[in-house]
């Protein structure tokens, strides 16, 4: 007889949990199922520290702000409400069952690096996918 286990998802006190061990400068606020991240990241010591949130949504997609140093207008790879885009949909899906501290961290934290590049070279050296916003004619 076969024992199927169902895949336990990431609940809010896991994603807590997480944060506070790999990143223990951020405090958490959490608000029914969602919660805010809330920190400092200290990317390399000749870069300015940014101070960053972070919308855990269970599976929508998490919300990463950077509050301050203030962006340029219109930086590359940010969605229209200044969020950061880390990733591409087809290129990665987002579930409950990933770890903000793991997943999304790491590209925040590349995202930062790569945009303090760009800066100062005009050039986004990171991988990108480029997104089609014209309509396609059916």
């Amino acid at each position: 007889m076969a024992i199927f286990f169902k895949k336990k998802q990431a609940n809010p006190l896991i994603q807590i949990g997480a944060m506070r061990s790999k990143f223990p400068q951020f405090q958490s606020k959490q608000i029914g199922d969602n919660i805010i991240f809330k920190g400092d990241l200290f990317v390399k010591p000749e870069l300015p520290i940014y101070t960053i949130s972070i919308k855990y949504q269970g599976n929508k997609r998490p919300i990463v702000k950077i509050i301050s140093p203030k962006l340029v207008e219109n930086p590359p790879h940010t969605f229209a409400d200044k969020s950061l885009c880390l990733y591409h949909s087809k290129n990665f899906k987002w579930n409950a069952n990933k770890l903000i501290a793991k997943e999304i961290m790491q590209w925040t934290i590349a995202w930062i690096y790569f945009y303090e590049y760009w800066l100062q070279t005009g050039k986004w050296a990171a991988p990108e996918v480029f997104h089609n916003t014209e309509k396609k004619d059916e």
